[in-house]
């Protein structure tokens, strides 16, 4: 049986449940793939000895040149986090001949068009399954189960941290400070969570599916990405009475003219709709594709042991690329450094949901119909709660399909209006069809 050494940089959280997966399944992994998986080296520079009770600690050094220049080790699998070191090991790591396995989705969202091209320069294998929705085995469905498959649309709840948040204040009146404070008490969000909520994580796995979905790179930079952090109890309890949850939603859409629309934004899901019921830190993805119709994965996206099960699942790839002679089999996805044309958002269109502040006065709904009607938006629903007149009132609008850019135009004027009481808050809508 061949032996296959790898090599780890970090043993955190991820690299440790790495090393305890290989301990615990490692005859079973043996038994499937037919290949013996070693750990040579780790290299992390805060492990301390004994924690990480499946480690000889002989095997782990602060210098990132003992996996580097050790010509036995075969894999590099990169679990430090962060860009820019993780940057320079991964293209050190190919520019040595070895194949690379990453659980970051960071750097290959800002890196990836160069690391795949040295991928593809040095003959090296780079996988990632762990970069995207932790266990669930997403880029490998993208990259060969649906192969046969043109893929019309991908809808993404990849980030545990917002979904917990939104699953929260969809069943209690929880203010959002309230749940996030909850969340990082429990251990599901970071001390700063910016990056989950402000939907950076999110853009940052959707670059990924959007680029195996189309097959040209997909640039981080032109992705639409709207986080959570201005929802109020009163659009989750509007959403209730119109038959809807709110999501924070990673899109991928291919349009009419073969452009991709790419956005991160909160969105209205029907009830009925298949995502609507995932709940709590678990991740979901659904795929709408042509021969096979839709499909949706759904599972745990991080923690250390969904996280390592991917990790291993890509080891055991590459380790059969390299008994079998058969390396870099994933390159037709990354031909070239080509930009895939992405739709312009302003040229992006979708159905809303609009809530409106005004103060409660004779021919005001009147007004916001008249200015929507001039964009051409026309409106499918409203609900307004009883008030005196005078007041303030909440008006709630659910429109027909629209362009982002003509229900700007329309808001813009409608916000300058002198019984706006506030701006109007807008969210997108997804039917179940």
């Amino acid at each position: 049986m061949k032996k296959i050494k790898i090599g780890i940089f970090g043993c955190g959280t991820v690299g440790q449940g790495v090393i305890k997966v290989l301990n615990d399944f490692g005859a079973l992994v043996e038994q499937r793939s037919g290949c013996a998986i070693e750990v040579a080296r780790v290299v992390d520079r805060s492990l301390k000895e004994g924690e990480c009770p499946h480690l000889d600690f002989k095997k782990v050094s602060k210098e990132s040149d003992s996996i580097l220049n050790d010509s036995s080790i075969d894999v590099v699998v990169e679990l430090i986090g962060g860009v820019e070191a993780a940057r320079e090991f991964v293209l050190a790591a190919l520019s040595k001949g070895k194949h690379v396995v990453t659980a970051n989705k960071a750097l290959l969202a800002e890196h990836g068009a160069e690391i795949f091209q040295a991928a593809k320069k040095a003959d090296c294998d780079i996988y990632f399954e762990a970069s995207v929705a932790g266990g669930i085995p997403i880029i490998k469905a993208l990259r060969e189960g649906f192969v046969a498959n043109h893929i019309e649309a991908i809808y993404g709840i990849v980030n545990g941290t917002c979904n917990y948040i939104l699953s929260k204040m969809q069943e209690s009146p929880a203010s959002f400070n309230d749940v996030l404070k909850e969340a990082q008490e429990k251990g599901y969000a970071e001390a700063d969570p910016t990056f989950d909520v402000e939907g950076i994580d999110s853009a940052h796995k959707l670059c990924l599916l959007a680029s195996l979905m189309s097959g040209q790179w997909v640039d981080l930079n032109k992705i639409s990405v709207e986080g959570i952090t201005s929802l109020s109890n009163e659009d989750f309890e509007y959403a209730e009475m119109l038959g809807y949850v709110i999501k924070l939603l990673a899109i991928a859409k291919e349009s009419k003219n073969g452009e991709l629309e790419v956005r991160v934004h909160p969105t209205l899901l029907e009830k009925k709709h298949p995502m609507a019921n995932v709940s709590g830190v678990y991740n979901s993805i659904y795929v709408k594709a042509n021969p096979v119709g839709d499909a949706l994965f759904y599972g745990r996206g991080a923690g250390a042991f969904p996280t390592a099960s991917a990790v291993v699942s890509d080891i055991v790839d590459v380790a059969r690329n390299i008994v079998s002679g058969t390396p870099n089999r994933i390159a037709p996805f990354w031909k070239s450094a080509r930009e895939k044309k992405l739709k312009a958002p302003e040229k992006v269109e979708s159905e809303y949901y609009l809530r409106f502040s005004v103060v409660d006065t004779p021919g005001v709904m009147g007004k916001i119909s008249s200015i929507l009607g001039k964009q051409k938006i026309s409106i499918s629903s409203v609900i307004q709660k009883e008030r005196n007149e005078g007041e303030v009132v909440t008006v709630v609008v659910l429109t027909h399909s629209a362009s982002k850019l003509k229900l700007a135009k329309a808001l813009s004027e409608v916000d300058a209006l002198e019984v706006i009481h506030q701006k109007t808050r807008v969210i997108c809508l997804e039917r179940e069809n």
